[in-house]
């Protein structure tokens, strides 16, 4: 554990810490609100955060001093890749995929054929986890642009590839 932050004698005090630019007291401190704040909230911040509060000449203290949270930042998924496996060749099998390189928590992903007619998937030909969508049998009607969304909890992203049977 590394200390962020102290407030002794009537001072606060910010400690050397790549958070010292954007972490502070939300109130002052005599209103005995010792909540805090983080700017510019990055991945890595996520962690446990710990409060210890210490009253001098407090006898009855019996460890109800320390409050502790858990930080998990968010991060979108970022914008995914969409690539085309296989020969895409009437009769063939072929594979759409969609990976994005960054999200937390994991992203879902979710495929749909937008044009000629919108067509949305299930499994099994559709993974949600890994993004991918298998097409069997491929037939000419199967042309068109496909779609694939990466979503999780803190936003989306997508891409899209045309099938051309």
């Amino acid at each position: 554990p590394a200390q962020i932050l102290t407030y002794l004698d009537g001072v606060a005090k910010v400690e050397e810490t790549e958070l010292k630019p954007r972490v502070g007291f939300l109130y002052p401190i005599l209103t005995h609100n010792i909540s805090v704040f983080i700017n510019a909230t990055r991945e890595h911040d996520s962690g446990q955060y710990m409060c210890t509060v210490n009253v001098v000449d407090d006898v009855t203290s019996t460890g109800k001093n320390v409050g502790v949270i858990n930080l998990t930042v968010l991060v979108p998924p970022a914008a995914p890749a969409c690539q085309l496996h296989g020969n895409p060749t009437v009769g063939a099998n072929v594979t759409l995929s969609c990976t994005s390189e960054k999200g937390k928590p994991s992203p879902a992903y979710q495929w749909q054929r937008t044009a000629p007619t919108l067509q949305v998937f299930f499994p099994p030909a559709h993974d949600q986890a890994r993004g991918t969508l298998k097409l069997t049998n491929l037939s000419l009607e199967m042309s068109g642009v496909y779609v694939c969304v990466a979503k999780n909890h803190a936003g989306s992203a997508e891409c899209s590839i045309i099938l051309e049977v």
